[in-house]
């Protein structure tokens, strides 16, 4: 069976070396990068990718203003979207799920949870 592949763009690289380091032991191939310009550049060349954990709060695009991109791209309507934020106020999920993301997730990230969700890929 061939490994899921999952970007991770998050601006803060210890959030990203702790997701990649817990996805790894558990046989995910992972991607980072640490911008949603630079997530939209890989996901428009990489088709392998089969879910994003996208940070919420980010400088210059937000996770709110990069989710209706990503669904934008072609070959991504079905490419599964995690919003993950350190927000965790009430009301932060329904908006990650308004603005398009298929799951939400909290920091900081609950790896049981959060391999729960990408058991559905």
């Amino acid at each position: 069976m061939e490994k899921k592949k999952i970007l991770i763009v998050d601006d803060d690289s210890r959030n990203i070396f702790a997701l990649e380091n817990t996805l790894r032991v558990k046989s995910y191939d992972c991607l980072s990068c640490i911008s949603a310009e630079e997530a939209l550049k890989i996901l428009n060349s990489n088709e392998q990718i089969d879910a994003v954990l996208l940070d919420m709060m980010m400088p210059e695009m937000d996770g709110y203003e990069a989710i209706p991109l990503i669904k934008e791209i072609p070959s991504r309507e079905s490419t599964m979207v995690v919003a993950v934020t350190a927000q965790a106020m009430a009301g932060d999920k329904e908006k990650c799920l308004e603005a398009g993301a298929d799951e939400y997730i909290s920091k900081p990230v609950d790896v049981d949870k959060l391999l729960l969700i990408l058991s559905k890929i």
